[in-house]
């Protein structure tokens, strides 16, 4: 059958049950929901550098394969920094931006990119990606955050980069805390108990609630607390209220809000997503300071969570390698470049395969300060 491909500047144009057949529902972030309320809310805008270009691939009136696409004027929001290459295009005489982007927006989490059931449906989507980076005179094609079984689908010539992330992995089979604590050496058990001690010696305690349960004061709370982190930072948040209060809405049981109350008012709190096997820390902040309070919210209650639940994974977010004492081990992120000069592709290959080598090499010291007695 002939097949067609076709770009699409909103992803409410795409049927919602069509693009949602093209994956398995694990993931919670490729999901039309999220990725169609990220355009509706407010949270993307072509003057911070977002433009959907959503890549579908079509054989008759069926959509067989999908890839959400954005085309960029910046790197925001992108968690696989690219900033050194824009400036080396740059005094290469050519202009790095725009680009296209296959991702999820300020997501640094892994999954599924190239939504297809066969694959040569990915295969596709990717030759296409590249025509499309040529003949829109675009600079280059980058797929982040990827899974490690979308590999074979990239064809040579697409640039490999590897980074380290920080997971959580419950592969034996714990079910309490106390067992997952169990696991560690003296040191570090201590440490965690210390913290959490403190915590609940101020009077804090935490109330957890799911999309559905969530009053509108709750949502309101924890997107205050989102607000005052990244004005702590001097960033500017991207994501709106009306955002949180469509996960809530339509992805009710994969938003997770985990609040933290002293004195019956809440102090601080933190957002996750679920998916079928793993949590997904996304972002936290709090009204005051307290020892031990920003690991209780964001690690041990996930983990205690995690535990309670039967997920077997928890992804607390990008960077932090303080993670590791806390039971969060170095694991390693993908993404996929296309660059359109062929010169400039050859010189940033060999910057990535040295690039791979020390991200190796620093992921190896990192495992030797694993806070387990023996492999979790």
């Amino acid at each position: 059958m002939q097949q067609s491909v076709r770009l699409f500047e909103s992803l409410c144009s795409v049927p919602a049950q069509a693009w949602d057949a093209l994956h398995d529902g694990r993931n919670p972030f490729v999901t039309h929901a999220f990725l169609s309320g990220l355009e509706e809310h407010g949270c993307l805008r072509d003057d911070w550098g977002w433009s959907p270009q959503h890549l579908t691939l079509w054989e008759g009136g069926e959509l067989v394969a999908a890839a959400p696409g954005y085309v960029k004027t910046n790197s925001h929001g992108e968690f696989v920094f690219d900033h050194a290459w824009a400036r080396a295009y740059e005094r290469y005489g050519r202009a790095y931006f725009p680009k296209f982007l296959c991702a999820v927006p300020y997501s640094p989490v892994t999954g599924p990119r190239l939504l297809a059931r066969r694959m040569e449906h990915s295969r596709a989507l990717l030759n296409a990606m590249s025509d499309l980076t040529r003949t829109a005179g675009l600079s280059s094609a980058h797929v982040n955050f990827h899974t490690e079984g979308e590999e074979p689908a990239f064809p040579a010539g697409w640039l490999r980069r590897l980074d380290v992330q920080y997971h959580w992995r419950n592969d034996a089979g714990w079910t309490t805390f106390e067992e997952f604590l169990g696991a560690m050496d003296h040191k570090h058990r201590k440490n965690i108990r210390q913290e959490r001690t403190k915590v609940a010696r101020a009077g804090v305690t935490f109330r957890i609630v799911h999309g559905d349960e969530a009053s509108e004061d709750d949502l309101a709370t924890m997107f205050g607390f989102y607000l005052q982190t990244f004005a702590e930072y001097g960033n500017s948040p991207a994501l709106t209220l009306e955002f949180i209060r469509h996960l809530a809405r339509e992805m009710p049981r994969s938003l997770v809000v985990f609040l933290a109350e002293q004195d019956g008012a809440a102090i601080a709190g933190a957002l996750c997503l679920r998916g079928a096997e793993t949590l997904y820390g996304r972002y936290w902040g709090a009204a005051m300071q307290l020892p031990g309070l920003h690991f209780e919210a964001c690690y041990y209650q996930g983990i205690d969570y995690c535990l309670r639940e039967g997920l077997r994974g928890f992804e607390p977010g990008a960077q932090g390698q303080h993670k590791i004492a806390r039971g969060f081990l170095p694991t390693f992120v993908r993404s996929r470049h296309f660059i359109a000069d062929p010169a400039f592709a050859e010189a940033l290959g060999r910057w990535c395969t040295e690039e791979a080598e020390s991200v190796r090499g620093y992921a190896a010291m990192l495992g030797a300060h694993s806070p387990f007695r023996s492999p979790p």
